[in-house]
């Protein structure tokens, strides 16, 4: 049993197709707008929790220097104590040993009744330990001058927190330390105490920001937990994080999305300490689900009022438009005897039902018209190919019937069409039938278009000389140039001969063979030719290739070569050129100069060029996979550049490799942008909008002009090899290649070299400041496979054994002016 959808669900109904697409239309664009809206929300929420974490850092290195200064104002009451001063004030009198003892008998007291500091010592005037309540005293002693010095630069004012802050293995402490000014000799007091949690725990009840002191004992360790407001379980799923550089940081702790901050604190050699600032997203973001929920619930009513709006509109307009289908079919039938009912409704309902009518009464003049023009060309009045045919045919059934028939291709018509327009091609095509006509002799001689810029013409009675000496006249008839209105045309034509009874005994098969023909005229540039049976084998090989060719995409014949490109004066692998070969199970290994011409010509190359940028996006992310960050240039031809869907082509290739515009360098020749300047501009202007990098290939060959160069939105020119392989021994090329590195340099481009044969070439190109090179003394084409291990091997070869000073000199005594 066969489910049959409702009318307004089935896109073959009109219903269908007016509801279901505009309502997709208005989801995509709901649902868009709903995904927007959500993406900014997590956007101003990454912002929110960003300043809450900078905010907390600061409150944090508030919070340390009220430490330190609570911890000073401590060692000042100390300071001032009555048993201090007395010990102090009778040093003299003291052996040492007892004013020692005496000491840090004081120091102990104080620090176990009122200070309950990890360490206090007593240092005299020079910081030498005295008594101290701890026997690490002397490594924190130790740190006392430096102390001294960084308050002194303060000139009175705090000294900053960071320069109370002690590594000492693998641990922290904050120490202070005070000059005892009250009595003689002086000396210094000095707290030290291991940094806990204390400041972290009160920045926690100031924010919902959770922290740790972090610690690491060398660069190039991870970090781990020094003191931290978080439960052990967190804390041991942070140590797992290892955590390596500072900065803003995203992980999950435990089911939480965390947000944080890593900031140093203070470095002491090879030990660093840090502060890890952490906000629960999840929370941060929980705050804005009503507002999305809302979103939610607008988007789905506005989808459902949108359908049942559409639904009503679409039943109205298809009733009508459904009996009038009705009426059609009857007229398809042949009833042209009942009258097409009006329809009442819509002005467009009743236009069309008078419409058929109109229809309906006219259909037999009509069909007269169509029997006349099924053998006419509308545009020039001639004969058309069926008529052409039907004539031929006709002449060849007479008894003893000979004739000629000639096929004249127009040279350049559709450059003419794509420069001057349609209508300037139309224009032309009727005045070259105006030409063409006065040269046919006979009274059964027919002329006719064929199609586009195709004529052919039919002499009855026509031999061989008759259809030379017609192909001659054609051509010096059209050595003078055609004027229509301001532009002179300067016409020429490939014209093909075939003569029946020798080629053929149907107009059809003469006009195939006269077309062939007429092909390899154009292809010879021989003006005319004379069919010969060979010509139909070379089609026939043609179509093979092209067949061939198919099966080789579709069969996994086709190779992608890679040839690396370095830059020539970091002596680094920094991508390379896609190359495509072709393994034929019979013919071996293909190159491409016998397939690609062939390609070009019949419009595959598109195809090739398909499968060349697909490979070579695989090879780029199998070079990220290795740790081996490059781009890949691929070659772009004539007819890639004007396919104005290219740009769209390109990233949805990329797009399902998970790659970016970063990975392809496109390369286009002169000549494909000169054959058509505007398209060809309009789609590296979009390529240029998409981020991919864009070079002028074989730069320096072609006719280009500098005002395209300066409008161009490439990056790179890459000058050919013909230039660069001669330059050792040929001033002029290597005058050329420092004008092109310097007029590119000018334009903001980068130069590549082709054609790098040896060290000498290397060095002056480097010299001469060309940015990158390739050729075959840095590698000749390889295998993708064998490319990688290549450019993980790869050592820079030795440049010192050509000199270059010869031809450097010769272009310093002739400098650019």
């Amino acid at each position: 049993m066969t489910l049959r959808l409702p009318a307004f669900l089935n896109l073959r109904r009109l219903e269908g197709r007016m509801v279901v697409p505009f309502l997709a239309l208005l989801a995509v664009v709901q649902v868009s707008s709903w995904t927007i809206t959500d993406a900014s929300i997590r956007a101003n929420t990454e912002q929110t929790v960003r300043a809450e974490l900078q905010t907390s850092q600061r409150v944090l290195e508030h919070l340390l220097t009220q430490q330190v200064e609570q911890r000073a104002a401590m060692l000042r009451d100390f300071e001032h104590s009555y048993a201090i001063r007395q010990l102090l004030a009778n040093a003299d009198r003291l052996s040492k040993t007892d004013l020692e003892l005496s000491l840090s008998h004081e120091l102990e007291s104080k620090n176990q009744r009122l200070l309950k500091s990890g360490l206090i010592a007593y240092t005299d005037s020079q910081f030498k330990l005295v008594a101290a309540t701890a026997p690490e005293a002397p490594d924190f002693a130790a740190r006392l001058p430096a102390l001294v010095l960084s308050m002194a630069k303060q000139d009175g004012a705090s000294t900053p927190w960071q320069s109370h802050l002690l590594l000492r293995q693998g641990r922290a402490y904050l120490i202070v330390a005070v000059q005892v000014k009250a009595v003689e000799p002086g000396g210094w007091l000095l707290m030290a105490d291991e940094l806990g949690a204390g400041p972290l725990q009160e920045l926690r009840m100031l924010s919902q920001v959770k922290s740790s002191f972090m610690l690491r004992l060398h660069p190039d360790e991870a970090w781990h937990t020094q003191g931290s407001v978080l439960n052990k379980v967190q804390t041991d799923a942070l140590d797992q994080q290892n955590l390596h550089e500072a900065g803003a940081i995203k992980f999950k702790l435990g089911a939480d999305d965390m947000r944080g901050m890593l900031r140093p604190l203070v470095r002491d050699g090879e030990q660093e300490l840090a502060v890890l600032l952490l906000r629960n997203f999840d929370l941060a973001f929980e705050t804005f689900d009503r507002l999305r929920l809302t979103l939610a619930a607008l988007t789905l009513l506005g989808l459902l009022t949108f359908a049942l709006a559409s639904l009503l509109m679409a039943r109205r307009i298809s009733t009508p438009i459904r009996s009038l289908a009705n009426t059609a079919d009857r007229l398809g039938h042949g009833d042209y005897d009942t009258p097409v009912q009006a329809l009442s409704g819509a002005a467009e309902v009743s236009d069309l039902a008078r419409s058929l009518e109109s229809m309906r009464q006219g259909i037999r003049q009509r069909d007269a018209a169509l029997n006349e023009l099924a053998f006419k060309d509308a545009l020039t009045g001639l004969t058309n190919r069926a008529g052409f045919s039907r004539l031929a045919t006709r002449l060849l059934a007479r008894p003893g019937g000979h004739c000629a028939v000639l096929v004249l291709g127009l040279d350049r018509f559709k450059h003419v069409n794509d420069v001057q327009g349609h209508e300037f091609g139309d224009l032309l095509l009727r005045k070259v039938a105006e030409r063409l006509g006065p040269l046919l002799q006979g009274d059964d001689d027919v002329l006719a278009r064929l199609n586009g810029d195709e004529f052919a013409l039919l002499l009855n009675l026509g031999d061989e000389a008759a259809a030379l000496g017609l192909a001659d006249a054609i051509r010096r008839n059209f050595e003078r140039p055609m004027q229509l209105g301001e532009q002179t045309v300067d016409l020429s034509a490939g014209i093909g001969i075939s003569l029946a009874p020798q080629h053929g005994y149907e107009g059809k098969l003469l006009l195939t063979r006269a077309g062939l023909a007429m092909m390899e005229a154009k292809k010879r540039q021989s003006g005319s030719l004379i069919y010969t049976p060979g010509m139909d084998v070379a089609s026939q090989e043609s179509l093979s290739l092209l067949g061939e060719l198919r099966h080789a995409v579709e069969a996994g014949e086709l190779r992608l070569y890679l040839q690396p490109k370095v830059d020539l004066g970091r002596s680094q692998v920094l991508g390379a050129e896609a190359l495509v070969r072709w393994q034929h199970p019979v013919r071996g290994l293909v190159p491409p100069m016998h397939f690609i011409p062939f390609a070009e010509q019949t419009g595959f190359i598109r195809t090739l060029t398909t499968w060349v940028i697909a490979a070579s996006i695989r090879a780029w992310a199998m070079a990220q996979a290795q740790g081996l960050p490059m781009r890949i240039s691929v070659n772009l031809s004539t007819r890639d550049l004007l396919d104005q869907d290219l740009p769209d082509k390109i990233m949805r290739l990329l797009q399902a490799h998970g790659a970016t515009s970063q990975a392809l360098c496109l390369e286009i020749t002169e000549s494909a942008i000169m054959d058509d300047p505007q398209r060809a501009m309009g789609t590296l202007a979009q390529l240029s909008e998409l981020g991919f990098k864009l070079s002028i290939d074989d730069f320096g060959t072609g006719y280009s002009s500098l005002a395209y160069l300066k409008i161009l939105p490439v990056n790179e020119l890459k000058i050919d090899k013909s230039f660069v392989m001669n330059m050792e021994h040929d001033l002029g090329d290597a005058k050329i290649v420092r004008s092109t590195v310097e007029l590119a340099h000018n334009l903001g481009l980068t130069v590549v070299a082709e054609g790098v044969e040896s060290a000498k070439a290397w060095n002056i190109l480097a010299a001469l400041g060309c940015d990158e090179g390739q050729g075959f003394f840095i590698a000749r084409p390889m295998p993708e496979a064998h490319f990688f291990n290549w450019a993980k091997g790869w050592q820079a070869p030795d440049l010192n054994g050509d000199s270059t000073a010869t031809v450097l000199e010769q272009l310093k005594t002739d400098p650019l002016i």
